[in-house]
């Protein structure tokens, strides 16, 4: 029996030791300060290990962001900033070379060299396969790893290394500004010119209204516009390309978190060619927008695929440290007034494609001639 006690009086003690911690503990955090900061300078302060700070917010702010379940909603950590700002300037530092993860992991596989650019000055071939930076093997390493290896500051050499035809080529190409294509032209048979809009971030508008007049000059009596895997980007370049196609009338209403209202309107010139617009599940915001727009007025048809559904459009705040997040903070409707969210575009002609031809138009590797939804667009223009 006192043995009993005795424990008993034991195991009160230690809990009671044990609450004093705890509330030593408690107390000693700042009662003024959020959670998040309580927990960060707890960690900071008592944790045994090392803590990287940068790495902890990092992930705290991508949770939070994470946690409002919208899948448009991002955060960009202070180190990938910078190559954001690059993608939506269409302008980055780099040699002009497209790579693709060779699926046998034996490197990383060229499928495309910017005409011009540095790349393809020190030799630089489409196929080539690289397996080297800077004396560093890349093969097991990430798409992003080999890129943060090959870009640095302008007007500075990388060194790589190819294998081509089962032979070793060491290359070295100078880091220079090189401008992203956003629009291009080609004309197809028929009288049918070809308008490839890689995106609606800056120059869109005024390299795809340079293409459409390019073409128009080349005698171009139709049009296809392809915004197949198109990201959208910014809503004034889309309102001046379907100012420039489209009669007057609505072109794109917003409505903001606070209820607030902006509707943006066409003039009455427009272009009076017949059109088609293709499509597919990586053609996202103002890319699925535009289609939408031009098949409401009555001038084009949708070919391809089903497209994603986002109705959502997203501000960019930078935060104290570099880092930034994009945020929804409003809805974008059609000029019918119909919200895309969840719900998407479903074109007027379906033809879906396997795995390999959707990887020949993401790479733009794929020949007209092969490409079965550019020769449904252009049955559609012909017919009609």
């Amino acid at each position: 029996m006192k043995k009993n006690v005795l424990k008993v009086i034991s195991y009160l003690l230690v809990a009671v030791l044990a609450s004093l911690v705890t509330m030593a503990t408690v107390t000693y955090l700042n009662p003024d300060d959020s959670k998040l900061d309580q927990l960060e300078g707890l960690i900071l302060e008592r944790f045994i290990g090392e803590a990287d700070q940068t790495a902890m917010e990092d992930a705290a702010a991508d949770a939070m962001v994470s946690a409002l379940g919208d899948r448009w909603s991002y955060y960009i950590p202070a180190s990938e900033y910078e190559a954001y700002r690059e993608q939506t300037n269409n302008a980055y530092v780099g040699i002009g070379i497209t790579i693709q993860a060779a699926e046998d992991g034996s490197g990383f596989s060229v499928v495309a060299v910017t005409p011009d650019g540095p790349a393809q000055e020190a030799g630089v071939q489409v196929d080539d396969l690289l397996v080297q930076v800077e004396d560093q093997d890349v093969r097991g390493m990430t798409m992003a790893d080999v890129r943060n290896l090959v870009r640095g500051e302008e007007e500075t050499l990388v060194n790589l290394t190819f294998l081509r035809n089962g032979q070793t080529v060491s290359l070295s190409v100078e880091r220079r500004q090189l401008q992203t294509t956003v629009a291009s032209a080609q004309m197809l048979t028929g009288n049918i010119g070809l308008v490839t809009i890689e995106n609606f971030d800056t120059r869109c508008a005024e390299e795809t209204i340079a293409a459409i007049e390019e073409l128009l000059e080349q005698g171009a009596e139709k049009l296809i516009f392809d915004v197949r895997g198109n990201p959208g980007g910014y809503a004034r370049e889309l309102v001046k390309v379907l100012d420039y196609l489209l009669p007057e009338g609505e072109l794109f209403r917003t409505v903001d978190y606070a209820g607030k209202e902006h509707v943006d309107y066409s003039d009455e010139n427009c272009l009076k060619v017949p059109m088609a617009v293709l499509v597919n599940g990586d053609s996202y915001s103002a890319a699925e927008f535009f289609a939408a727009a031009l098949r409401e007025y009555g001038v084009a048809s949708v070919v391809g695929e089903q497209t994603c559904g986002k109705g959502y459009f997203q501000n960019t705040y930078q935060l104290s440290d570099g880092s930034a997040v994009g945020l929804s903070v409003g809805k974008y409707y059609t000029p019918k007034g119909e919200n895309l969210a969840g719900v998407g575009i479903t074109p007027d002609v379906s033809v879906p494609v396997d795995e390999q031809t959707a990887a020949g138009i993401y790479y733009g590797t794929l020949p007209p001639e092969d490409d079965p939804q550019l020769q449904a667009a252009l049955k559609v223009l012909t017919d009609r």
